[in-house]
């Protein structure tokens, strides 16, 4: 099997800490790996919750960290001042383009809305092949688990690909998440798109 050539990895997380030490933990051992395994950070730029904790521990050893901010995130002194490269943007939906461009792989951690935000547009993205780039869950404390009971739902009652299901990658461990990524094989899009077709006419 080809081995998922990373770079550039994006973290979609929580610009609040969370309720749980774990989170904190997994964001903290996420970032060490990413900077030993000679990884580039991408995230949201921002100076506060989970956030903070990857780009500080990915700074600490010694990685680089790329963030993207919108003006007005930034006029809001949030930004985080200590990181390599702060990339300005003018809105939230060309913060998520360039996101999605500048990245080869994804991972989501525990977060709010913004974060399932982000979640949802690259799996659209992947979905229709814009882009083929893996997206994994770190499912921290099983923070992930109802929202993947959602997609199984969606699947079970057929407005979910399986397929789709199955490309998105989950682990609760960090080491072991970065490991699948490297295993990512995007869904073929033709085939499925011609099932849609075939499904509409019968």
């Amino acid at each position: 099997m080809n081995i998922y050539d990373m770079k550039n990895i994006c973290i979609f997380c929580g610009s609040s800490m969370g309720q749980h030490t774990q989170y904190r933990e997994a964001a903290d051992t996420l970032g060490r790996l990413i900077a030993e395994q000679g990884l580039s950070l991408v995230y949201g730029g921002a100076n506060v919750g989970l956030m903070k904790v990857i780009a500080d521990s990915v700074l600490v050893n010694g990685g680089i960290v790329s963030g993207i901010m919108p003006h007005i995130l930034i006029d809001k002194e949030i930004a985080h001042n200590g990181i390599q490269h702060m990339y300005k943007v003018n809105s939230m939906a060309e913060r998520k383009q360039m996101m999605a461009e500048a990245s080869d792989a994804f991972i989501a951690m525990p977060g709010g809305i913004g974060t399932m935000d982000e979640v949802f547009e690259i799996l659209t993205l992947n979905q229709l092949r814009i882009i083929g780039k893996p997206l994994g869950l770190l499912n921290t404390n099983g923070y992930f688990n109802y929202m993947l009971q959602w997609i199984d739902q969606g699947v079970q009652e057929g407005f979910i690909r399986a397929e789709h299901r199955h490309s998105i990658i989950v682990h609760h461990e960090p080491k072991a998440l970065l490991e699948l990524l490297r295993s990512y094989q995007p869904v073929e899009t033709e085939k499925w798109i011609a099932q849609l077709k075939d499904e509409s006419n019968s």
